[in-house]
């Protein structure tokens, strides 16, 4: 195995919420939509290190009886709940695709490991390194990061220009806590180099 090739083993990319209710609909992240093209760069670069692809979304019942209460109000009757099951604001945005070999996690809570079987799933694939991209960052993916350092996993990294929130100061402040913890915050192009 060569050299670069060890430094991917064991990893896995977790791409949040890149879904088009929260880039361009009711609850859309301001800065959601600069970071596509990074997050397409991010999914590219993990495709050809043969790193697993896992696609974190969420699905919510059209009724919103599985929603947290801070969102519940998007579901009553004339509201357009967002990320509801089956909907086109569930749906990833354009230029991101699940391919057959990917995985795809629902969760109905910010971090992508509560309430599902993202950790079990990883273990199994012998998955100890993360590498985070999406929406949002300080919701989703913080939860999601500081639950990852909790279970112990070796490595997790965030790239700071393919996750977003809804300012560029609400981004950075949570982006210096993550550091603060040792999370690994590189740009797309210095992850690319690595």
């Amino acid at each position: 195995m060569a050299a670069s090739e060890l430094n991917w083993k064991n990893t896995a990319l977790l791409v949040i919420d890149m879904q088009k209710d929260f880039i361009y609909g009711p609850i859309c992240v301001k800065d959601g939509e600069a970071i596509v093209p990074n997050v397409i760069k991010a999914v590219e670069v993990a495709r050809s290190r043969s790193i697993p692809i896992v696609w974190v979304v969420r699905e919510h019942d059209p009724l919103g009886r599985d929603v947290e209460l801070c969102r519940r109000h998007f579901y009553s009757a004339d509201k357009l709940k967002p990320a509801a099951k089956g909907s086109v604001g569930a749906e990833l945005v354009e230029g991101l695709v699940i391919k057959d070999d990917d995985y795809k996690l629902v969760k109905t809570r910010f971090s992508a490991f509560f309430n599902t079987h993202l950790h079990s799933f990883l273990q199994g694939a012998g998955v100890n390194k993360l590498v985070i991209t999406g929406v949002q960052t300080p919701n989703c993916i913080r939860q999601t990061v500081f639950d990852a350092v909790a279970l112990d996993y070796h490595t997790v990294t965030v790239i700071v220009d393919a996750t977003a929130a809804a300012t560029p100061d609400i981004h950075n402040a949570n982006i210096i806590d993550m550091k603060n913890i040792g999370i690994a915050t590189p740009t797309v192009e210095e992850w690319c180099r690595i």
